[in-house]
């Protein structure tokens, strides 16, 4: 019964651990994809693939926060360094941006093309629908491989 308790617990904080660095990441992806294309004008179509920076850069700044949040209150430390267990972190992530960056053409490409969710105060564009979507669809591929691979269950 502790045992469940305990995992209960855990796959409470990875979501808020989640939840907290997908704010990170939709924020700095928002400032990124307003910003950017006014630096480079082609960020928002390099040869079919739409914000590829604000992608980028807003995925490892959600991925460095999430790095932080799961040490400090999701995961025990497991077997490995803490180099190792950045490095074996940063692997997986890597894995997930490529999964992510797929997910959010395929979205922004197919599903959300054109759309858009108004809350009345707060508007969700085309891109933040897709980026909204592909963080959700790898979150859970990014818990189950970082408790069993790198923190060690």
């Amino acid at each position: 019964m502790k045992k469940l308790i305990l995992k209960q617990k855990q796959i409470l904080l990875f979501i808020i651990a989640g939840a907290l660095s997908a704010v990170v990441e939709i924020g700095t992806f928002k400032v990124f994809s307003v910003h950017i294309p006014t630096i480079f004008g082609w960020e928002k179509d390099l040869y079919g693939i739409h914000f590829p920076l604000s992608n980028i850069f807003s995925t490892c700044c959600g991925i460095i926060s999430n790095y932080f949040f799961s040490i400090w209150f999701v995961f025990q430390r497991g077997k490995h360094s803490k180099k190792r267990e950045f490095a074996y972190f940063m692997g997986v992530s890597a894995l997930s941006t490529l999964l992510s960056l797929g997910f959010f053409q395929i979205f922004y490409n197919h599903v959300f093309k054109n759309e858009y969710f108004d809350l009345g105060f707060f508007v969700f564009s085309a891109e933040m629908l897709s980026k909204i979507s592909a963080i959700v669809l790898v979150s859970i591929l990014n818990y189950s491989l970082k408790k069993k691979v790198i923190f060690n269950g």
